[in-house]
């Protein structure tokens, strides 16, 4: 019989991959240095050939074979998780952990409606929530480290399953004495001569509010729009509240008081495409599918509340 490595084995090779440091890797899995080295090493010997070029020094270096190891790894533990899942599954629906990544421009204004109702829906569901930028989340949900992912879709979702839960709309965010806050809706040909003010490279959001006000990124016809980004809502409603230029914010925002906070006033874009959806995405042939599928009423409802309150 050819001996195969050890979940465990392939979970320090990944683990020293990430990290680049036996320090660090062997502290994520809650093992000594000494410890994951050895396994490193056993699974060499059990293989006969170099996974680690040692070369290096006491830089982490991988040989050919340990670089093309690393994507079989990932993949037998997907496999080996999936069997522990559907297990799970046929068990108790809707139950136990679930790691659920959500993107900054969603969390903060959704989750304190969303996790009451999913307590009250699902009593026996367990959340592990992670924010991050939607990129560094899907890198996650690719290698099983999430299960779930709540973003903004369309996404480069590399493969992923969607599924659309509810529509977000942009809104014009302006200070009260604004030459555009008499209107009731504003038209994107009215904010061609506007410096927009966008979040920085990274956030989704940044990409949809050029598209909802015509523009691509990079073109100058949109203003100056290139020259100021920001890292959160908050920072975006501030500057515009310090006469920076004009932003787009999400209803889930608006309705969070982001834009009263700034003493700003707000107006819906006229026009088609002013919007953004809101919806979830899983690893394609997820065991968990139906779970995803059932939470999907109750993120509805949950958006529903949320954005029910904007001070338009």
């Amino acid at each position: 019989m050819i001996p195969l490595p050890s979940p465990q084995q392939l979970r320090y090779l990944l683990a020293l991959a990430e990290t680049q440091h036996f320090g660090r890797a062997a502290r994520s899995c809650g093992v000594t240095q000494s410890t994951l080295s050895a396994g490193i090493l056993a699974l060499e010997r059990q293989m006969d050939a170099a996974i680690l070029d040692r070369s290096g020094g006491k830089r982490v270096m991988f040989s050919t074979l340990g670089l093309a190891m690393l994507d079989q790894a990932r993949a037998a533990l997907a496999a080996l998780e999936a069997v522990n899942e559907i297990a799970a599954s046929a068990r108790a629906p809707m139950s136990g952990p679930l790691r659920l990544g959500v993107i900054p421009t969603i969390g903060p204004f959704l989750l304190p409606h969303l996790m009451p109702a999913l307590r009250a829906a699902f009593p026996k569901l367990r959340l592990l929530l992670r924010e991050d930028l939607t990129d560094p989340l899907v890198a996650r949900l690719s290698a099983n480290r999430l299960d779930l992912l709540l973003l903004a879709l369309p996404c480069a979702c590399a493969g992923a399953e969607t599924l659309d839960v509810a529509r977000d709309e942009f809104l014009l965010a302006i200070p009260p004495d604004h030459r555009l806050a008499a209107r009731e809706r504003v038209p994107v040909s009215a904010l061609a001569a506007e410096r927009l003010l966008l979040l920085e490279d990274g956030h989704c959001l940044r990409d949809q509010a050029l598209s909802a006000c015509g523009f691509l990124d990079g073109d100058r016809s949109g203003g100056e729009h290139e020259r100021f980004a920001a890292t959160s809502l908050h920072t975006l409603a501030q500057m515009v509240a310090g006469g920076f230029g004009v932003t787009l914010l999400p209803r889930l925002a608006a309705a969070a008081g982001v834009a009263a906070d700034a003493g700003l006033v707000l107006r819906p874009r006229a026009g088609p495409g002013a919007w953004r959806t809101l919806g979830l995405a899983w690893r394609p042939n997820a065991p968990r599918a139906a779970d995803y599928r059932a939470m999907a009423p109750v993120l509805a409802e949950a958006c529903h509340a949320a954005m029910a309150s904007a001070p338009v």
